[in-house]
């Protein structure tokens, strides 16, 4: 035990963490917080609050919380691009969107072959500009987080999609639920969680990693790389040491790149994501149930690679 908020289960992770730090609740009011993104230009961070159709965004230097979008086509992930815009998974409008300088939204892909994707969770960009992304069916399951709609795909998949060529293709389809995802520093992995144990008995809830073709246009593999103890992963990011941060049903968990569960972050509610912000890239943000928390680490968010 090092305090109160962390729980030590490998003894790297009290290299990780201090001993005198606790975690902040910056907000708390949403039904449920997902999707953290911070703008380093602008020192805040955008989260959605995917049943109040709104995305909330945080001040930095102020400490003020508003709303940044409402209605917000039910965003739920989010991440930002190397032009330093915002690239969001909306759920009602079953699409990939990017909020452009001016403001402006622009729909990067709703649909494969003419068939309108289900509800998009979350997404990453490579270094070459490709958006991967994960389509389960949460956003057209009911009237909560979307628009009730049958599946138009049949299955939920992970997908790539060029913005380049306009060429979408799926990558993966052997999830029941695929939810969150990030690359490995190198990008030669594909690290992506199955969250399908909240539709299936006995169903997956596990994080997955897969090998990234020489071309960077396909996966193989797909191995087991942890399971979830308690509840079910989500969103994650990686820090500059290849370390995973991830959501989970009883905080935020750390795993080393070896798969060995490093320690652990008490939150008093159910997680769904985390990114790394604040000028040095150490402050963790975590999107809980209702609030949004941060806490300061001995680490950094990974930067994304050299563009290609």
């Amino acid at each position: 035990m090092l305090t109160n908020w962390f729980e030590v289960h490998d003894p790297r992770f009290t290299k990780l963490v201090f001993g005198n730090v606790h975690v902040d609740k910056l907000y708390t009011g949403s039904r449920w917080a997902e999707g953290p993104a911070y703008f380093a230009a602008g020192r805040y961070l955008v989260w959605s609050d995917i049943p109040n159709n709104r995305m909330l965004r945080w001040d930095e230097c102020s400490g003020e919380v508003s709303v940044f979008r409402a209605p917000s086509r039910n965003t739920n992930g989010h991440t930002v691009d190397r032009e330093g815009r915002l690239v969001s998974c909306e759920h009602s409008g079953r699409c990939v969107s990017r909020t452009e300088h001016d403001g402006r939204r622009t729909v990067l892909v709703d649909n494969w072959n003419g068939k309108r994707l289900n509800s998009p969770n979350d997404v990453v960009i490579k270094s070459d500009g490709t958006a991967w992304f994960t389509d389960p069916s949460y956003g057209i399951d009911s009237e909560y987080e979307g628009d009730a709609a049958p599946s138009e795909i049949g299955g939920s998949h992970v997908w790539r999609f060029d913005p380049a060529s306009g060429h979408i293709d799926h990558v993966a389809r052997d999830f029941v639920q695929p939810n969150g995802l990030a690359f490995s520093l190198d990008e030669r992995q594909l690290y992506i969680v199955d969250s399908g144990a909240t539709h299936v008995d006995n169903g997956p809830r596990h994080m997955r990693v897969f090998d990234v073709s020489p071309d960077g246009t396909s996966l193989s593999g797909g191995g087991v790389f942890a399971e979830c103890p308690v509840g079910i992963f989500d969103g994650f990011r990686l820090d500059t040491a290849g370390n995973i941060w991830t959501s989970a049903g009883n905080g935020v968990l750390c795993y080393a790149p070896d798969g060995a569960l490093l320690g652990r972050i008490r939150i008093p509610e159910v997680t769904a994501n985390v990114c790394f912000g604040g000028p040095k890239r150490n402050r963790l943000f975590i999107a809980g149930t209702t609030s949004l928390y941060a806490v300061y680490v001995n680490a950094q968010g990974a930067l994304r690679p050299a563009a290609r």
